[in-house]
């Protein structure tokens, strides 16, 4: 197992953004078009609670997305590839969901583009497992804290310590190993916990997915209300 210097490590995650880029431009249905099991939990819980304004994070291809929509949710889908937004756009638009659904290029490393208390809810699928340092994902989740309307709901899954592919392949810091070109960050229930600083746990819950499989957690966390320990006199 290679181990790399922080320099070298720094220059691989940046370029996972073209790796992932290229990826999806010459395999466009590499997820498939069945929306996955996460999301059709999330979209349960969403209806059961009125929340209608969805952030999606690391949108991909769409698969989840084009689900929300569908099932009349309000979808903004961020992602950093350029082709996925646009062929989830092209979907749309093709299902007549267009109203329903925008797609934006970011970079989770960076401040989400909106306002605060700005969503009734957050919905990723294993892009909290992706190339971010514990620092980036630290910011991340205080960034989702931030344009989630009070009470709202933050859902995500992630790749954790028991899955087969846990520490195999390149280490490139931290519980972050590259396998077949692509770098995981692996989660134990430690780092779920450290990542939740101003959210109520509602569950972490394990599955599996695909035909390793995959083992994974599916987090659901609420934004907690604004602390009123300040008292006056």
């Amino acid at each position: 197992m290679k181990r790399e210097s922080s320099e070298v490590v720094k220059k691989v995650l940046d370029a996972q953004s073209k790796h992932w880029e290229n990826t999806l431009s010459t395999r466009p249905e590499m997820f498939g078009v069945e929306a996955s099991a996460p999301a059709r939990y999330a979209a349960e819980i969403f209806k059961k609670e009125s929340q209608k304004n969805i952030l999606e994070l690391g949108a991909g291809q769409g698969r989840d997305t084009l689900f929300f929509a569908q099932n009349g949710f309000e979808i903004y889908a961020l992602d950093y590839s350029e082709s996925g937004l646009k062929d989830i756009l092209r979907k749309a638009r093709a299902l007549g969901l267009a109203k329903l659904v925008s797609a934006i290029r970011h970079d989770v490393r960076n401040r989400l583009p909106f306002n605060d208390e700005t969503f009734d809810a957050c919905y990723s699928h294993m892009l909290y497992c992706m190339a971010l340092t514990t620092a980036e994902l630290e910011s991340l989740s205080e960034e989702i804290r931030r344009v989630l309307k009070p009470g709202g709901l933050n859902i995500y899954t992630v790749r954790h310590t028991n899955d087969p592919d846990y520490k195999t392949g390149i280490h490139r810091g931290e519980d972050m190993y590259e396998v077949r070109g692509f770098i995981v960050h692996f989660f134990s229930k430690g780092k779920v916990a450290h990542l939740a600083k101003g959210y109520e746990i509602v569950s972490v819950d394990q599955f599996e997915e695909g035909r390793l499989p995959r083992e994974l957690f599916r987090v659901t966390l609420r934004k907690k209300a604004k602390s009123s320990d300040a008292k006056t006199p």
